[in-house]
């Protein structure tokens, strides 16, 4: 196994090529942000578009079961995606399948726009069918994201530069809206003169449609440089066993003269690699801990996570004036609401955590995340009853809050663990597992949420009680959340992700005198 060359990743300064990476590989997440934040206004057009003819009291109102498939296929897809491409990128390498999910990110956002026909059955299945191609896209970019970036950090930043990656799910969310705005005005302008203030144009059945395809822009621009991003050169390394070749990959994209890693200086550890295999007993009982408190904490948090986000849907009817109004009125309302939230609470959230993340670690953060998250939940749902009957502004800046804790804290540091804590071998895949057990917790919570909105009252409002048992709830989750964090969870601020490759004692105190030898060995250049 060799160690100087990834030694040498890990004392590399910040250079040009980390920032590089964190746009060519963040424009995944950021698609991900996109697509589930565009999803609210796209409804509000397809229930004016499609659901039109329905009784006075359920005019416009898209049905629940149609509303849990679009999101349950887009989910199921994820959790596909995170496990095989995950798995894949651990047998097949980083590279090799990078490219993979973003070509199915950018056909499947442009399927989803032009979903094939006009009439309301053949458009929704249609575009559930995108949207499982989508999520497979989108899966399969998480934990290969995460890897690459981990892979190709430095020890000191490694937290804030995957958490820098992760905070451009907070511009797709910006993104989605303001493109959703803009769209809707360029299209209330053109049909003003011929429709009256309460008509559906057919114009709007296109908007819903632009929205969704110029969301696959981005990504699609950064394709080639992600083609052109070398393997990491931890994976070539420490997987496929090609110091040299890892060495002059390094070389490519970060200044580090390759003197400094000759192929006579590396260090190696005289001993077989590991044999035990993915999900042995053995693999079980030196990472079984690990990767049951990663998978659970991420499960509980998007249960959580996803609830808050449906639940704009009741803040619409709660705090926003949308009755009389035109499709675009509602629809660029509903856009500049989650502008609001994105600005305020979501992306102050994610930038937080980027400063403080190598500072004070990321056990610490997750766990004063999940507390707050607890603890904000209990004070939207315990006095539902007066939150429900009063438009009062406490209500919306706790709703805030909300999405502010989870990116500072758990929304965040469950994407940056999974990518520390595992050998490379694994690391990949077991993000993969985390994230997919995630998405499930993402499933669950969409059914509970649908479950508390499902009949409103005379005022076509959410009940209360079943929305009161929903927030309580989230705040125990959030609250078991912390409990799981500081039960399982390792701190990994400040290690060498090769310290995942101690396999025993022995081993890991050879590891220990490499880096000593490494640090004291005069450099030859110097000498020369």
């Amino acid at each position: 196994m060799a160690l100087k060359v990834l030694y040498a990743l890990d004392a590399a300064k910040i250079q040009y090529y980390h920032f590089k990476a964190i746009i060519i590989a963040g424009m995944g997440l950021f698609t991900d942000a996109y697509d589930l934040f565009c999803i609210p206004p796209i409804m509000k057009l397809l229930g004016r578009v499609y659901y039109e003819d329905k009784p006075d009291h359920d005019k416009y109102q898209i049905p629940r079961v149609v509303l849990a498939t679009m999101l349950g296929t887009a989910l199921l897809g994820t959790v596909i995606g995170q496990l095989v491409f995950g798995r894949l990128g651990d047998r097949m390498g980083r590279r090799h399948v990078y490219g993979i999910s973003l070509i199915l990110m950018v056909f499947s956002s442009i399927g989803c726009g032009f979903s094939f026909c006009r009439t309301k059955t053949c458009v929704l299945v249609s575009l559930g069918i995108f949207r499982f191609v989508l999520g497979l896209g989108i899966g399969g970019d998480y934990p290969l994201s995460a890897t690459i970036m981990s892979e190709f950090a430095n020890k000191k930043t490694r937290g804030a530069f995957i958490a820098a990656l992760f905070s451009m799910q907070g511009l797709g969310i910006l993104a989605s809206s303001m493109v959703t705005m803009v769209v809707s005005k360029i299209f209330e302008a053109a049909a003003s003169k011929n429709l009256s203030r309460n008509h559906t144009p057919e114009d709007a059945d296109i908007v819903w449609r632009l929205i969704l395809i110029l969301g696959a822009v981005p990504a699609g621009l950064t394709y080639y440089w992600r083609m052109m991003m070398p393997e990491t050169a931890r994976y070539t390394a420490l997987v496929e066993n090609n110091v040299l070749q890892a060495t002059k990959d390094m070389e490519k994209v970060l200044d580090v003269s390759i003197s400094r890693i000759a192929e006579d200086d590396l260090i190696y550890l005289q001993q077989d690699p590991p044999s035990y295999s993915l999900l042995s007993k053995q693999f079980f009982r030196r990472h079984g801990v690990d990767l049951f408190s990663c998978a659970t904490t991420w499960l509980l948090l998007d249960i959580a996570f996803y609830s808050s986000s449906l639940f704009q849907s009741q803040i619409y009817k709660m705090h926003l004036d949308l009755k009389d109004t035109n499709v675009y009125e509602e629809t660029f309302k509903v856009a500049v609401f989650q502008a609001i939230v994105a600005l305020v609470a979501a992306i102050p959230g994610y930038w937080f955590t980027v400063y403080f993340i190598d500072r004070i670690g990321r056990r610490k953060i997750q766990m004063m995340g999940f507390l707050c998250m607890g603890i904000v939940y209990f004070a939207l749902g315990i006095p539902y009853q007066y939150w429900g009957k009063h438009k009062n502004k406490g209500f919306l800046f706790l709703y805030g809050l909300t999405f502010f804790f989870a990116n500072f804290g758990p929304n965040t540091t469950t994407f940056i663990v999974p990518a520390e804590l595992f050998p490379a071998r694994f690391r990949s895949t077991c993000h993969g597992i985390s994230g997919a057990l995630g998405k499930v917790g993402a499933f669950f919570g969409t059914l509970g949420f649908l479950w508390a909105s499902h009949n409103n009252d005379p005022d076509d409002l959410p009940r209360i009680g079943p929305l009161r048992i929903a927030l309580v709830s989230l705040g125990v989750i959030c609250l078991l959340g912390m409990a799981v964090t500081y039960l399982f969870t390792r701190e990994t601020n400040g290690r060498s992700l090769e310290e995942n490759e101690n396999e025993d004692e022995n081993t890991e105190l050879c590891l220990f005198r490499c880096h000593m030898d490494a640090d004291r060995r005069p450099n030859p250049s110097v000498h020369q």
